[in-house]
């Protein structure tokens, strides 16, 4: 029977706007998109859509060291990233962008809303400020020595060998990721939700059976310990969304984030006027909201999103499904090993339905890993996919095409076994509605077992060498394409192109409700074969391509381009170069130049006298390792007048630019003053 038809709106979490899809990405919208495909096989108005998380500064800084605006940039990487989903069979009814009008008018009217409830409080605070590039940092952008166990190259709030949590500035030589500069402690206007008003309101909502058990345990924890104030703004320079009512001040980007998907569905409503905003977020609304997210991100989606949501006069999410991380053999996934694969190296070399059938038969209702097990991967595929349900046409197929004529049987008959398959159906929806695609795909394939037995004992290629047994192989081959179509079905959101070929073949759109029309007495079209077997040098040769791809970016961010190199000046003659007067100089003192990216302030020992040199070299050094080091300095060069003050020569330094510049040292035993010839 039929169910009542429902309207629901699904979202996946918003890929970052600054790098590729990979495999881990990946699973999250295979999973997303084989529920959505299932709701619209059943028959209901289910609608997806999706969106690049846009905003940041790490998004902004990356725009600046490719030479382009953040807008370039992201929309860049959204043609990107839509054409990798797209490949991948991930049928997004709307990709948006963060960076959006819609996203801007709905993020300014929720902020508003919350500030006129009396939900926003304003004070100043203490944060590491980078000096060069005159900004502030959060913890993940300052590297350093952990205080407790001096692990190096450690992330500013948690050390990751001892797991032990501090502040960055409590860190050992901590350093801004982006300049190499020391941070400094710096006091700042910001912008906090009164999260903790909403306590008791996510005490409940938490354990409305809206989130996974493993999930409102965890958040209970949070709850138990008392919620803290959420910093909701960011200072300039930074790459989003002004607050209204505070010049210089931006959303952070997760308050806009999870809005982007209101914002996308909005965009979407405007071009189909059969979808109203209100019908979907209203307070009142009589549909379903489902969000598929990763299990890193849940205190976002499952304490602030909800209780903006509530105090905006929004509805909240009917479910918040969180997914594990992926691994690979056993292990993080690894760029040096190869196991860091992009959406589009994997494409390169497979169909990207194998992977979508992989992870949707390890993939269940729990936020567990998921490993992708090369070996097992390959094995799985080509027994499951390949070995029992392609298998059951292509074993039968000609036989109808070649001997009758492309006609089935007229008569049904096997039929106890045929419903025992449509009767499985209703077991097999119930597991992806669930998300157990794990357990679906089990049953799926304990039928398929069933339907090869049938074949293999009724052995249709020895009745068709017999002109008195020919009959009874229109009969089998008819059974079997009536049990393979019905699984095809169960498949469909799975592997959605292999079993449109298979409807082609059948001449029948496969759907959840017409399974039980079965195809006794149709005409079937050519059978062309569905799908082929993986072999083992395809799998080797994404490994293959993920390493080079990590050596050459490597390589391209330890060397120069060409681009980047000066061209030779003109020529100049012995007279001119002897005329360049090079002394060893002491560095007495170096110092940070206030307002200066590039520039450090040196004072320098030429032995009769001390000089002032500005040097763009901060990015090499910091003011603490130069003091004492003696170098090379044009001691006759004419004094240049800067804004930051008179700089009276120059030292002389290589390299590429960046971190990769060094200074020229003097040889052991030369003293300040002492000429170089």
């Amino acid at each position: 029977m039929a169910q009542a038809q429902r309207k629901i709106l699904v979202t996946s979490a918003l890929p970052y706007a600054n790098g590729s899809i990979h495999l881990g990405h990946m699973l999250e919208h295979i999973q997303t998109d084989i529920w959505v495909r299932f709701q619209k096989l059943r028959g209901h108005l289910c609608t997806a859509v999706c969106a690049d998380d846009a905003h940041g500064t790490a998004i902004m800084l990356k725009a600046e060291n490719n030479g382009q605006t953040p807008e370039q940039l992201i929309d860049e990487v959204r043609q990107e990233h839509m054409a990798d989903f797209a490949d991948f069979m991930i049928g997004y009814d709307n990709y948006h962008s963060t960076h959006s009008e819609e996203n801007r008018e709905l993020s300014s009217h929720i902020y508003k809303t919350l500030r006129d409830n009396d939900k926003i409080a304003v004070r100043s605070i203490v944060q590491a400020y980078d000096p060069e590039k005159e900004m502030f940092l959060a913890d993940r952008f300052i590297k350093g020595t952990c205080p407790k166990c001096k692990a190096e190259e450690q992330y500013g709030d948690n050390c990751e060998v001892c797991s032990a949590t501090y502040t960055a500035m409590e860190m050992i030589n901590p350093v801004s990721v982006y300049s190499g500069a020391t941070p400094i402690e710096k006091e700042s206007k910001h912008y906090f939700f009164k999260l903790p008003e909403f306590q008791q309101f996510l005490t409940e909502w938490t354990r409305s059976g809206t989130l996974q058990e493993q999930v409102a345990n965890k958040l209970a924890e949070w709850l138990d310990s008392g919620l803290q104030e959420w910093d909701i703004s960011r200072d300039a320079p930074y790459f989003g969304f002004e607050i209204p009512d505070a010049p210089g001040k931006y959303f952070y980007v997760w308050l806009d984030a999870p809005i982007g998907y209101m914002a996308s569905f909005k965009n979407l409503c405007d071009r189909k006027p059969d979808l109203q905003f209100d019908d979907y977020w209203g307070k009142d609304a009589d549909s379903e909201l489902y969000h598929f997210i990763g299990k890193d991100i849940i205190n976002f989606h499952a304490l602030f999103w909800p209780a903006m949501l509530e105090c905006a006069g929004y509805r909240t999410p009917t479910g918040v499904n969180a997914h594990g991380y992926v691994t690979v053999d056993g292990k993080k996934m690894s760029k040096s090993r190869g196991t860091f694969i992009k959406a589009r190296t994997y494409l390169n070399h497979l169909d990207p339905q194998y992977l979508r059938y992989y992870f949707a038969a390890k993939l269940n209702s729990t936020p567990d890993d998921i490993d992708l097990n090369l070996a097992d991967f390959i094995q799985r595929v080509n027994s499951d996919v390949i070995g029992k349900v392609v298998n059951i046409a292509s074993r039968t197929a000609s036989f109808i095409n070649k001997k009758f004529d492309n006609q089935l049987f007229a008569t049904p008959i096997e039929q106890d076994m045929i419903q025992s398959f449509i009767d499985a159906g209703d077991t097999i929806a119930d597991c992806f509605e669930q998300r157990e695609y794990g357990k679906a795909i089990r049953e799926i394939m304990r039928l398929a077992d069933i339907a090869n037995t049938y074949i293999a004992d009724k052995a249709p290629w020895v009745l068709a060498k017999d002109d008195a047994t020919l009959p009874q192989v229109q009969e089998v081959c008819s059974v079997a394409l009536n049990l393979f179509a019905i699984l095809a079905t169960y498949l469909k959101p799975i592997l959605p192109a292999m079993v449109a070929d298979a409807e082609a073949f059948l001449g029948k759109e496969l759907t959840w409700d017409n399974r039980t029309e079965l195809l006794f007495g149709r005409t079937v079209n050519k059978f062309v074969p569905l799908m082929a077997r993986i072999e083992q040098k395809q799998v080797d040769a994404i490994i293959q391509e993920a390493k080079e791809e990590h050596e050459q970016a490597h390589a391209a961010a330890q060397e120069p381009q060409a681009a980047d190199i000066e061209p030779i000046a003109p020529e100049i003659n012995f007279d001119d170069f002897a005329k360049v007067d090079l002394r060893v100089a002491l560095i007495v003192k170096a110092e940070h130049v206030e307002k200066a990216n590039k520039l450090l302030k040196l004072t320098l020992d030429i032995g009769a006298e001390q000089r002032v040199v500005f040097s763009g070299i901060k990015s090499a050094y910091k003011p603490e390792d130069l003091t004492g080091k003696l170098t090379i300095m044009v001691a006759n060069l004419a004094p240049r007048k800067m804004k930051f003050g008179v700089s009276e020569g120059m030292v002389l330094a290589a390299g590429p630019g960046g971190e990769d510049i060094w200074l020229l040292e003097p040889h052991a035993g030369a003293k300040p003053g002492m000429r170089v010839m």
